[in-house]
């Protein structure tokens, strides 16, 4: 077999992410997802978190029609490894069954499945009826997977959820959607209920849902009363993902039938400080039970800290250096990659927030970089700081 039968075979190999979903509960734990980011979901961001532990990870959102027309919007939208084989699913911006099936045609060799944005609260976006616009068309969402599951079955993918792989075919590939809520909740249950389809033969394999609504700006906490109305009607029907407030491991506003933590890194508190702060502290109320809860999707709190689903409560160095060596492999450009690192080596989004691994001044010095050379240079220059004379950043090629 030729090396570039041996990448193609690859390529197509890919584990079903339902399997992973599978995988994940045999664990006693949610599946972790790393959430579609506009610029920066790229290949050495999806590796990085990958490698700390986050079992699916999402593309930016590709706008379908331009995927479709354009080999270089395919090219810079789209990339994949065929060394280290990332679980990702290619989401798409769509308004149109033929756009959408056929890009995930395209697709569909060199990823893992794909998803629908019925999400994104943009403004270019709704006025383009996608992302969240979609919301408002059910009708118009539902023949879109169905379009697109017809067409992967018709170039010989497996697309049966009850068979999450398929030996003796291509391979199989999801089909997903991603949503926001309505402020009146029956709407969405409204719309949920339409895509689903036959809940025996479902239209989608999974549900990701967002839980605030169009309008709902980030600062504003998710709604958890209609997480738990959406999970608990729709959770034994199929998977679901939340995105939105997953910051840390240790500080989810819920709990689930499953135990989120692989490990504890954080030590518990003795009890002469719990007696003391129980006294001084209001009680709190109890945190909604959502058993029927699949899985988690971070996004800000990924970006600024890669290791967050491996237990870690703010980013490690070891993160920073699995990224720049993953840079090294899968380039980025210099403004795009920089930023990453300033949103690593900044307080992030944890309990401890004066955890930085850079100074407010360090972090503006290294935006005045002007080379990877530089940024190198000078992250080296800071580590053997750090390390006493240590040896800075860990080459691993």
């Amino acid at each position: 077999m030729d090396s570039e039968h041996e990448d193609d075979e690859l390529l197509q190999r890919k584990i079903h992410p339902l399997k992973l979903f599978d995988i994940a509960k045999s664990q006693k734990r949610l599946l972790y997802a790393c959430a579609p980011m506009v610029r920066y979901s790229k290949l050495a961001f999806r590796q990085t978190v990958h490698h700390f532990g986050t079992d699916l990870c999402w593309t930016p959102m590709i706008l379908a029609k331009e995927f479709n027309r354009n080999q270089f919007a395919r090219d810079s939208d789209l990339t994949v490894s065929t060394s280290a084989d990332v679980p990702t699913i290619a989401q798409f911006g769509a308004n149109d069954p033929t756009e959408l099936s056929r890009a995930a045609s395209l697709a569909a060799p060199f990823v893992s499945g794909v998803d629908l944005n019925c999400g994104c609260p943009q403004s270019w976006a709704c006025a383009e009826a996608l992302g969240a616009a979609l919301m408002e068309r059910r009708e118009l969402v539902r023949a879109m997977v169905v379009a697109t599951r017809e067409r992967l079955a018709s170039d010989g993918w497996g697309v049966d959820p009850s068979r999450a792989s398929d030996p003796g075919g291509r391979g199989g590939r999801s089909v997903s959607v991603k949503i926001r809520i309505h402020k009146d909740l029956r709407k969405t249950m409204d719309f949920v209920t339409t895509v689903l389809g036959d809940e025996h033969r479902r239209n989608i394999d999974w549900l990701t849902i967002h839980p605030r609504t169009r309008n709902t700006p980030s600062s504003v906490s998710i709604n958890l009363e209609a997480l738990e109305i959406l999970t608990s009607t729709f959770g034994a029907k199929l998977p679901i993902l939340v995105s939105g407030d997953v910051f840390a491991l240790s500080m989810l506003p819920y709990s689930s039938q499953q135990p989120t933590f692989t490990t504890s890194l954080s030590p518990s508190p003795s009890p002469s400080l719990s007696s003391s702060s129980s006294n001084n502290t209001p009680p709190q109320p109890p945190k909604p039970h959502l058993p029927n809860l699949s899985g988690l999707m971070s996004a800000r709190a990924l970006l600024a800290n890669p290791a967050l689903f491996a237990g870690h409560n703010s980013c490690p160095w070891a993160a920073v250096d699995e990224f720049m060596n993953n840079v090294a492999r899968a380039p980025l450009p210099l403004k795009l990659g920089v930023h990453h690192l300033t949103e690593m080596c900044g307080p992030g989004f944890g309990p401890d927030r004066g955890a930085a691994l850079l100074g407010k001044r360090e972090r503006v010095r290294l935006t005045e970089m002007g080379s990877w050379v530089d940024v190198i240079d000078y992250m080296d220059e800071v580590r053997k700081q750090r390390d006493g004379g240590g040896e800075g950043v860990v080459r691993f090629i």
